[in-house]
């Protein structure tokens, strides 16, 4: 029988995992220049990229169960109040990181260098008529925020038919919406410009990838890591636990790719087989990850992923600061301004190993460099929670 916290250590590296791929994927050396597997599926399809997202909020599932277990599962002031709080947080920083993104590109736009300073200033800061709202981590405050208000409300024993509800529902608009074209007539693009509005959304053929309405199979996305999250607590045996992660990984993965004839996979829409496929590959990687930490006992491998593991919003946070920066601290070079992301990248690294390779190296750094503002953090056990 292994510890609680040898048990829990297998959840930590995969979240590290992920954390630390969407790190790696966010940020190449050079768009134009990115291997196949790092990139998205331009539309239907999947690629190992569009796993690493997914797999968080897996994992955030079966974060809530242990977070919200010492609550009772009972719906009490200060349970509601965490919930509420983490929400808005999570979502307040994800509109802070789009809005400093915008403060810096329009702070370096060519035609607001000659404005007095506090016009320049005041400009920069006063983007919020064209702020993008939903993002990554509006995407995961508000698919936690619903789903751990629904546990707390609900009998877990009710919360599978859930999950088939929002999945089936969410199916049936993509059916009758015309969800799976690519363009403006798609109703999640039509609710998205109706309630968001064109200037506060991402600009993909009129789709947002976090948009509201693909919202709702995210809520499910999470349900079913919960419902993941309650195995692994509540089973004492080890390798109990390991074979019920597989079983579920397989049936769900399996009926993922099954139905993907009639429902494509789409992570751009959130498609109800991606949500199926994702989670059951997430839940057989954990399975497999737990075999080999827990009962295999190979650890050393996993310390730079508990780096990453055991502060993931604030390691998420620092990347996204940290590449905003690089992108938009320019100087002068032989002539010409460049940023700090391009010196590093067409000067130091793509001469050396070329396009694709460089961009890969650029990205491996990166991550390098975020990882090393962590491992501090985790030498010294200190956890930021949000």
């Amino acid at each position: 029988m292994k510890t609680n916290y040898q048990r829990l250590l297998a959840l930590d590296v995969l979240r590290g995992f992920t954390i630390a791929g969407m790190i790696l994927v966010n940020n190449p050396g050079s768009w134009g220049s990115v291997y196949a597997p790092l990139e998205h599926a331009s539309w239907n399809g999947l690629t190992p990229t569009d796993l690493v997202f997914p797999f968080f909020m897996f994992i955030m599932g079966i974060s809530t169960y242990i977070s919200l277990k010492k609550y009772k599962f009972e719906c009490s002031r200060s349970a509601i109040w965490k919930i509420v709080k983490r929400t808005c947080v999570i979502f307040a920083i994800g509109l802070g990181i789009a809005w400093f993104s915008l403060f810096c590109r329009t702070w370096n736009l060519p035609e607001n260098a000659n404005l007095p300073f506090f016009s320049h200033l005041g400009r920069s800061v006063w983007t919020f008529d064209h702020i993008r709202i939903l993002g990554v981590m509006q995407r995961l405050a508000l698919s936690y925020g619903f789903a751990a208000i629904t546990v707390l409300l609900v009998k877990h024993k009710y919360i599978p038919y859930i999950i088939g509800t929002l999945l089936v529902g969410y199916l049936l608009i993509l059916i009758f919406g015309n969800g799976y074209e690519y363009n403006e007539t798609n109703i999640l693009s039509i609710v998205d410009r109706a309630v968001l509005g064109v200037q506060h959304m991402y600009k993909d053929n009129g789709i947002d990838p976090e948009g509201l309405l693909s919202t709702i199979p995210s809520i499910a996305h999470v349900l079913i890591g919960f419902c993941c999250g309650k195995w692994l607590v509540s089973e004492s045996d080890i390798t109990e636990k390991m074979l019920r992660l597989f079983l579920l990984g397989t049936v769900l993965t399996f009926s993922g790719f099954l139905l993907s004839y009639g429902c494509p996979l789409n992570k751009k829409i959130w498609s109800p087989t991606f949500v199926l496929t994702t989670c059951g590959l997430g839940s057989s990687f954990l399975a497999l990850l737990i075999w080999i930490i827990d009962v295999k006992g190979y650890k050393k491998w996993s310390r730079f992923f508990e780096a990453f593991g055991i502060n993931p919003l604030f390691m998420y946070v620092v990347g996204a600061v940290f590449s905003i920066l690089l992108g938009n601290i320019s100087f002068m070079y032989n002539g010409a301004a460049i940023s700090l992301h391009g010196f590093a990248y067409k000067v130091v690294l793509q001469p050396i190993f070329g396009d694709y390779l460089g961009s890969l190296v650029f990205a491996l750094l990166f991550v390098s460099l975020v990882w090393v503002s962590g491992y501090f953090l985790y030498k010294k056990k200190i956890y930021i929670k949000i």
